[in-house]
């Protein structure tokens, strides 16, 4: 299961209860991928004795854990009053825990013009009666970019982000397309940036 990456890295207890935050990246020289900074972890179960964890071994697996439910979350994206629309989801098991997280594409529902999009890692508590969570945020609002072709494959969540070349361009045409790929792994996001405009080598 996935839990919140934050910088420096604090107990487990604070990543099971504190909020997500957001993840910083650090461009490299080439401007084609970005790292994700921060000392991300991954919680253990908690201990609760021998003789749980020997039945908790013998017992029969039970069905197929499900994906968290994007539409039951308030995501930490301000809309001024406007509601939240979740505009496309992808699952699938990103850090290899046997359980699938949800990445969900958020924006303002303006109703009209081309709101940005933020993206979200969802994780479902094991706890019962436990809602889902956002532990990892992968886009900003902030970026002003919008998602596509959201789908997630071989531990990798994929992406076409669309955005602006300069303030100047309109906002319903885009001008600059990338391709975005995030991995967990070591304990961190990474994400890797590919330039798919016509014409780019």
């Amino acid at each position: 299961m996935l839990h919140s990456p934050t910088e420096p890295a604090p107990e487990l207890d604070t990543l099971a209860h504190g909020g997500a935050r957001p993840i910083h990246w650090v461009a490299t020289a080439a401007a084609m991928a970005a790292v994700v900074a921060g000392a991300g972890l991954l919680q253990p179960e908690p201990a609760t004795g021998a003789s749980v964890t020997a039945t908790a071994a013998a017992a029969p697996a039970g069905p197929p854990a499900a994906a968290p439910d994007a539409h039951a979350v308030t995501y930490p994206l301000d809309c001024k009053g406007i509601p939240q629309a979740v505009t496309a989801t992808a699952q699938g098991d990103l850090d290899g825990d046997g359980r699938p997280e949800t990445v969900a594409a958020v924006r303002c529902d303006a109703g009209s013009g081309t709101p940005p999009h933020a993206l979200y890692v969802l994780t479902a508590d094991k706890a019962p009666g436990a809602g889902p969570r956002v532990v990892a945020t992968l886009l900003e609002a902030g970026r002003r970019q919008t998602v596509t072709d959201l789908t997630i494959g071989d531990r990798t969540v994929t992406a076409r982000l669309h955005g602006y070349s300069s303030p100047a361009v309109p906002r319903y045409s885009p001008d600059v397309e990338q391709l975005a790929k995030w991995r967990w792994t070591g304990g961190k996001f990474s994400q890797e940036l590919t330039d798919s405009r016509p014409g780019s080598v």
